[in-house]
């Protein structure tokens, strides 16, 4: 009983939440606030957890927002339309820097958090991840598909 009450709570409060982002763009606080509460519950958090989990995971979430601010910086001074050889190598050589800058600092990250919460919960943590994305996703879809009909 305890579970499926957490459960709906959980799916009532994302797609309340992605309901209330989509009436605002670039609402990113929103999405940080329905991140933590998907993430305390399907991660099963108790506030000691969180309280430590939430400083490193927000401290990760910045350096790779850095990473990839610096690399949508890159992108945006180059014309793909009429690329040189010489251009083309400099930015296959970038990308696989910012790919393997993006791995260590994953695994940077990973170790300090599986200090923190215990390895299930760390590993949890990557398949959640790649769930929330989904989820919201699919919510954006969803939203300009009714909007197109």
């Amino acid at each position: 009983m305890k579970n499926n009450t957490r459960n709906i709570l959980t799916i009532l409060v994302f797609f309340l939440g992605t309901t209330f982002f989509y009436g605002q763009k670039n609402d990113w606080e929103k999405i940080k606030s329905l991140k933590v509460a998907y993430f305390t519950d399907k991660l099963e958090l108790s506030s000691n957890e969180a309280k430590d989990f939430w400083p490193v995971y927000d401290e990760f979430e910045k350096e790779l927002h850095t990473l990839y601010d610096s690399r949508r910086d890159l992108k945006r001074k180059y014309d793909y339309n009429n690329l040189s050889e010489e251009d083309s190598k400099h930015l296959l050589e970038t990308y696989l820097d910012f790919e393997k800058e993006k791995v260590d600092i994953t695994k940077r990250y990973y170790a300090k958090i599986s200090k923190v919460l215990n390895y299930k919960k760390s590993y949890k943590l990557a398949r959640v991840e790649e769930e929330f994305k989904r989820r919201l996703i699919s919510e954006y879809r969803n939203k300009h598909k009714k909007g197109k009909q």
